[in-house]
């Protein structure tokens, strides 16, 4: 009898024992699990985007990994791209349904008559002639924003970088990789500090991340090796200048096209 209760005793504690076991492993498997690796997709393509203040179609564009042209198509917005905070934009390439748009483009008319006294912070076309000759001219070669030595490099896979990033110190210049318009300059896009982003012609556009000082506004046509902005640490954590090139919209790597040192 005294055997018999022994052994029931001694298969509760064996039972008790793997049970704690089982449930230790398992939440050592989850604590396991690399959050790290969870990155966002490098395009967007359906969804929609309500237009904030300080936004433009290029930055909404860049941000989605789109064309900007694609969103302007699918969104009916025409040269010079002006969009107004509320708008809808759709992200999937199809249009809006009429009603929802009629109702965003009649409440934005009334914003935009109501703010005409206002510093306009939208993207500002330049003439005809001029955009004409920044839409056609070709890139015969793409110098480097800055002298510092690439400290990382463009990567679409893992730790995932859409250009790459240059050393540098405070306050040391930066400079336009090719001929182009200013198609952004300002700190609304998360992530990327103080941004300059130059339009070169209808396929490729550059950007300069994290600056200190921002030398050239929106609508600003630029030469190649101009100085637009000073190295600085805004939006990260330390001084350097992140350099992307996008063609038709997807990042691509700059050491591909950048000219040998």
């Amino acid at each position: 009898m005294r055997r018999t209760k022994y052994l029931n005793v001694c298969s509760k504690n064996i039972m008790l024992m793997m049970l704690l076991f089982l449930i230790a492993a398992c939440s050592h498997q989850q604590l396991d699990i690399p959050v790290s690796n969870r990155t966002r997709p490098e395009t967007v393509l359906r969804g929609v985007h309500v237009v904030q203040p300080g936004e433009t179609l290029f930055t909404i564009a860049w941000r989605y990994g789109q064309d900007y042209r694609r969103l302007a198509s699918t969104n009916g917005v025409r040269s010079p791209y002006v969009i107004y905070p509320g708008q809808r934009l759709s992200l999937s390439g199809r249009a809006p349904s009429t009603s929802s748009q009629s109702n965003t483009v009649a409440k934005a008319s009334v914003s935009a008559q109501s703010q005409a006294a206002k510093k306009k912070v939208y993207k500002k076309e330049p003439a005809p002639a001029v955009k004409k000759k920044t839409d056609n001219h070709p890139i015969s070669s793409w110098r480097w924003p800055a002298k510092g030595n690439v400290v990382s490099r463009f990567s679409s896979r893992g730790s995932v970088n859409k250009g790459i990033d240059i050393a540098g110190k405070i306050g040391e210049p930066v400079f336009a990789t090719a001929a182009g318009e200013v198609v952004y300059a300002g700190s609304g896009l998360t992530g990327y500090g103080n941004l300059i982003i130059v339009k070169h012609n209808g396929s490729y556009l550059s950007a300069y991340a994290h600056n200190k000082v921002l030398l050239v506004r929106e609508g600003s046509t630029v030469k190649a090796g101009q100085k637009i902005a000073e190295i600085g640490s805004t939006g990260t954590s330390e001084p350097k200048l992140h350099f992307e090139i996008r063609r038709n919209g997807k990042p691509v790597d700059p050491l591909l096209y950048l000219s040998k040192r």
